[in-house]
């Protein structure tokens, strides 16, 4: 017999034909706990037979005991006899675990795609840590440095930054020692002040970054086709990285004005300030343990902007609009707002989206993001005039930005034309609850329409949105086919079906409740084009030819 699946980073098999010995039972579960948990099959072979258990282990009830006081902080596992083999499942847990043999593991693929059980080194137990939150590397004393590291140019640059783009001005008043207290860019060593990787990562010398951070390192790259264009490493302070990558970005950041009637806008190929959060982010959030670069390159389908370390603990990417804001380096991501750089509300990710949705473009894509990379994709796409001005005149008339959450609600309804509640709430990753307050507002300002009741009740842009853009063909074609071609459509149907319909039909084809739907059919009876046949729950309609 086998047991249906193969081993995985999630599944573990082990065969029990000569006793597993505790040792090895007690490393699985090390390594589960300390990366995403997962079950661990003892009586499986590597191909998935079931071999069964050795006659040591028939009796279960003592494994949750032994992991437990063999495991350091004690792991509790749950523990299931399936009588041939057992399920040992363990969760992930929130700090790292070790056996009591002072082993600590983790799971990992090899190069064949195969799960293994790996040593956890330093490094990579501070980007366990700071994954889960429980670290923040940015925040460290760097060892060796000191104080004369931290580099007095880019200290000027740092208070250029704050005025430029309206930092704290409070901070300009201190002096170099406090300005670098306030924003942690040292720490205290005793009787010494020095830096900490936040401080040596912004203002230190290139020199010593490249010695005491040799993972700092970034690239800015531009492809046509298969061919490099342009591929510069930029490395030294990062306050010095961000300006040049900015520079190499506005050389090749395309502008177009569109126009309509009298509204006109400049659009670039990618939003300026989408791409400054998107930057901000790759260096906020990279795992700084990790050898890697920060990439950026722009190649003929859009922007991509990638960077070491993967999401951190409870943001994937179908919660990144939705999850409270917390970064790898906190301390680091502070300093960002701080200055001016990062978006102050830590919702940067935010003005990433609305660089494409203001403008109807195709939308940022993280879907290529790894355990261990970040990876972002901002499409290249033409504007769309008529969205655009939508959302400019409506933002226009309310004196603010429109909130993402409409942003979304408004492109996915551009996109598919008619939604329910539901199916916005699954597209956008919001609640349900959120989504009808989000989509109740945009009715009240006339933006979208409802049509139909109860269940069938489902969302369009509103005529008056297609008459401003002049396509209120398209809207007729969308809404459905209004209610006037609705006996017309029931005929239709009803042809189509033989010659018969139900109520449960109509309701579906027009997406109308029920009591709507039996007054359409009973009006049809009337006019003499349907006659009724059947009682209660069996009951249809036949077409009169």
């Amino acid at each position: 017999m086998n047991i249906g699946f193969k081993e995985d980073l999630l599944n573990e098999f082990k065969s029990d034909r000569d006793k597993l010995s505790d040792d090895i039972i007690v490393e699985v579960v090390v390594a589960f706990s300390n990366t995403e948990g997962g079950k661990f099959y003892l009586g499986v072979e590597d191909n998935g037979e079931i071999s069964g258990l050795h006659k040591a282990h028939k009796n279960s009830s003592g494994l949750a005991a032994l992991i437990a006081n063999r495991t350091v902080p004690p792991v509790s596992v749950d523990v299931e006899n399936k009588q041939d083999y057992i399920v040992i499942t363990v969760r992930k847990s929130r700090s790292i675990i070790a056996a009591s043999s002072g082993k600590i593991l983790r799971r990992r693929l090899k190069a064949n795609g195969e799960p293994e059980n790996a040593p956890m080194y330093p490094h990579e137990i501070n980007t366990r840590l700071s994954t889960l939150n429980m670290l923040d590397y940015s925040a460290l004393a760097v060892p060796n440095a000191v104080y004369e590291d931290l580099d007095s140019n880019e200290r000027e640059r740092l208070r250029d930054i704050i005025k430029k783009y309206s930092g704290e001005k409070n901070l300009l008043e201190l002096d170099d020692e406090e300005l670098d207290k306030a924003l942690r860019l040292v720490v205290h060593d005793g009787d010494r002040v020095v830096p900490t990787y936040c401080g040596l990562l912004l203002i230190g010398k290139a020199e010593r970054i490249q010695e005491l951070m040799p993972t700092a390192r970034s690239v800015f790259q531009v492809l046509s086709g298969t061919d490099v264009v342009f591929n510069e490493e930029v490395n030294g302070a990062l306050l010095s990285v961000f300006e040049k990558m900015e520079t190499y970005m506005t050389a090749r950041n395309s502008e177009a004005e569109i126009e309509e009637g009298l509204f006109r806008i400049s659009v670039f190929d990618f939003d300026k300030r989408a791409f400054r959060e998107a930057l901000v982010n790759a260096f906020c959030h990279r795992d700084y343990t990790m050898l890697g670069r920060v990439r950026v390159e722009i190649n003929d389908d859009g922007l991509v902007i990638s960077n070491p370390g993967g999401f951190v603990e409870g943001v994937n990417i179908n919660n990144l609009l939705t999850a409270e804001p917390h970064g790898r380096n906190p301390a680091l991501a502070d300093v960002m707002k701080r200055i001016g750089l990062a978006e102050r509300t830590g919702r940067g990710i935010d003005r990433i989206f609305e660089g494409s949705l203001l403008y109807g473009k195709p939308m940022p894509d993280y879907s290529e993001s790894t355990d261990t990379l970040v990876k972002l994709f901002i499409p290249r796409g033409l504007p769309d005039k008529a969205f655009a001005k939508m959302i400019s005149d409506e933002q226009g008339r309310i004196g603010r930005a429109l909130p993402i959450n409409s942003l979304l609600i408004l492109n996915e309804l551009k996109r598919s034309s008619r939604s329910t509640i539901a199916e916005l709430s699954e597209t956008i990753h919001s609640s349900e609850s959120k989504t009808k307050s989000a989509v109740e507002k945009l009715v009240e300002s006339g933006m979208l329409e409802a049509v139909g009741t109860g269940k069938g009740r489902y969302y369009t842009l509103s005529v008056q949105v297609y008459r401003r853009n002049k396509t209120t063909a398209e809207y007729v074609r969308q809404r459905g086919i209004s209610e006037v071609r609705h006996p017309e459509m029931i005929i239709e149907l009803a042809a189509k079906n033989d010659g018969k319909i139900t109520r449960a039909d109509v309701i579906e084809l027009l997406k109308i409740d029920e009591n709507r739907a039996y007054r359409a059919l009973k009006d049809l009876v009337s006019q003499g084009k349907l006659r009724p046949e059947g009682k209660g729950r069996y009951s249809y309609y036949v077409l009169i030819k």
